[in-house]
């Protein structure tokens, strides 16, 4: 293989991996992680990017072009049979049918170099945008493209259980989503106060929704989740807007609504996402 092709297979192949695994574990050092993949996963996809920084610098220890040379004999040479019309031919010492492989994986090296070139052009092109733009958050239009209307998949009957019990402390928009869409006794949470986080969608029935978008492996399966916000609103925010919301639950005809009491424009927040 000639050099400058061992060059670009070792750098696009080997290089750029190193460089996404960097990637990953630079977004864990600066808590960015959970931009992409929920927190809780982190430990896998940070060991296994340390464990191909590891296997990149174990792989250029590997002589240049040393990946080429695996599996390619020039051995055993074929002496002309009894009979064969070539036997009264004398061949050049050292001809081989090896020595036609040889020739005919150098005559297709140009080629080889153009594809392997153009390939790992392609491939650090998309490195660079990874390194240099700046993490972005999903956004209000894409959760409302990806609300079906149907109860969410990421809470179940056991919330519905705990918000029962009064222990609701620790939930945020997707388990409250849950209890609006899946309880069957509504008048159990009549009166609960509640002050949530999240950003502005619209609503049919008035008012607006408090939507966060929820999080179970990376944020290709992130699902948004949204309670229906009435009561005394001066003025609906803006689509997408990020806003708290301090009300009470209110039971209208078997129907839960949070019946706001003061709603409070921020800024989004440092971790937007719910796990």
């Amino acid at each position: 293989m000639p050099k400058s092709s061992a060059v670009l297979t070792r750098l696009f192949g080997v290089g750029l991996a190193a460089a996404l695994a960097a990637i990953t574990v630079t977004l864990a050092l600066t808590g960015r992680i959970g931009l992409y993949i929920n927190p809780d996963s982190a430990w896998f996809a940070v060991g296994m990017s340390v464990l191909g920084l590891i296997g990149a610098v174990v792989s250029f220890a590997l002589p240049l072009g040393a990946e080429a040379e695996h599996g390619h004999d020039h051995g055993e040479q074929h002496a002309p049979a009894a009979g064969d019309a070539h036997a009264g031919t004398s061949a050049p010492a050292g001809h081989t049918h090896a020595g036609h492989a040889h020739a005919d994986l150098e005559a297709g090296t140009p080629w080889r170099f153009l594809v392997t070139a153009s390939g790992g052009i392609v491939a650090t092109g998309l490195v660079a945008v990874a390194l240099v733009t700046p993490p972005a958050t999903l956004s209000a239009e894409l959760a409302m493209s990806r609300d079906t209307g149907a109860p969410p998949l990421f809470q179940g009957a056991d919330t519905v259980a705990l918000a029962t019990t009064g222990d609701t402390a620790a939930f945020g928009v997707g388990e409250w989503a849950s209890v609006f869409a899946t309880a069957t006794n509504p008048e159990a949470f009549e009166g609960n106060e509640i002050t949530l986080t999240g950003f502005v969608t619209p609503s049919d029935g008035g008012g607006f929704g408090l939507t966060r978008l929820v999080i179970t492996h990376c944020v290709i399966d992130a699902q948004p989740a949204s309670i229906p916000i009435g009561g005394a609103v001066d003025a609906v925010p803006s689509t997408g807007d990020w806003v708290t919301v301090t009300g009470v639950i209110r039971d209208r005809d078997g129907a839960l609504v949070v019946e706001a009491t003061g709603v409070q424009a921020i800024d989004e927040p440092e971790d937007p996402y719910e796990y």
